[in-house]
């Protein structure tokens, strides 16, 4: 089922209890990791029916800087907090604490109508980054590329841009989305377009997933739970939650519900891959 209306506004707002007054708990940043933190809030709620849990998308960036600035308790991340975001926690006087709590692969996206059947990692490099404009380069149709890309303050932007493109800067003309449900729905609607997403997103969304090859000489993987376990996906990834110091209260129950069990069931039945 497409969570639609809570990744439209990037933004999902589980309140626990029945209206009456409790400890509240907010949660923000990464909106590949929107659904499974609006999982997360769902069954905490059950389980601690006096906390008001808050969870909010925006990205990486975002989440990060609103935990150091004291405007959230939990932040969620599809990447790792950079060295300038490390600094930043350490003037708060307390450094910054990861919790590793599931893996993602970013899924390569395009329309459906697209021939292409696989791509390798150069050849993503020379798309996003413009060196190639036309699907006829790649085997394709003879259509120019619409880029989609998330916006700066994305983990996945970040990690794309890290990993595939080597750290390089995307052409100018990508289209940059504020949320990964958007971007999307974009590739879903433009038959030249292509895109990526966190691996649950992709495989809601009504896009086709392009396997991708290390090199030339290498088989092309699909991403899935056996190939990002094993890393045989290139594109993986650790998804983080980040507490400013040692986590407290309804912060260090929420991530420790995220790390047991039932909260890695939750993440796995989103579409994730769990740590356990």
């Amino acid at each position: 089922m497409r969570y639609l209306a809570f990744a439209l506004a990037a933004v999902v707002v589980v309140l626990a209890g029945c209206g009456k007054k409790g400890e509240e708990l907010t949660i923000k940043g990464s909106d590949t990791m929107l659904h499974v933190g609006e999982g997360w809030a769902e069954r905490f709620r059950e389980l601690h029916p006096d906390v008001q849990v808050a969870v909010t998308g925006g990205g990486s960036g975002t989440g990060i800087s609103a935990i150091i600035n004291g405007h959230t308790q939990v932040a969620m991340a599809s990447r790792t907090a950079d060295q300038n975001e490390k600094e930043a926690a350490e003037k708060q006087g307390k450094p910054l604490k990861e919790f590793v709590v599931g893996k993602d692969g970013i899924a390569v996206v395009v329309n459906k109508v697209n021939p292409v059947s696989e791509l390798t990692i150069v050849q993503l490099k020379k798309i996003f980054t413009g060196e190639i404009t036309n699907w006829k380069q790649v085997g394709g149709a003879d259509k120019d590329f619409v880029i989609y890309s998330r916006d700066t303050s994305s983990g996945s932007y970040v990690f794309f841009r890290e990993h595939v493109l080597g750290n390089q800067e995307y052409v100018k003309s990508a289209l940059r989305m504020a949320a990964t449900a958007a971007l999307v729905d974009g590739v879903a609607g433009n038959e030249g377009a292509i895109g990526y997403s966190g691996l649950a997103y992709a495989q809601e969304g009504n896009v086709k997933i392009l396997p991708v090859k290390r090199d030339s000489d290498s088989e092309a993987v699909s991403p899935s739970e056996a190939t990002i376990r094993d890393g045989s996906y290139p594109v993986s990834r650790p998804l983080m939650l980040y507490t400013l110091g040692e986590p407290k209260g309804q912060a260090d129950s929420f991530i420790k519900f995220a790390l047991g069990d039932e909260g890695q069931k939750i993440l796995k039945g989103i579409g994730y891959v769990p740590i356990h």
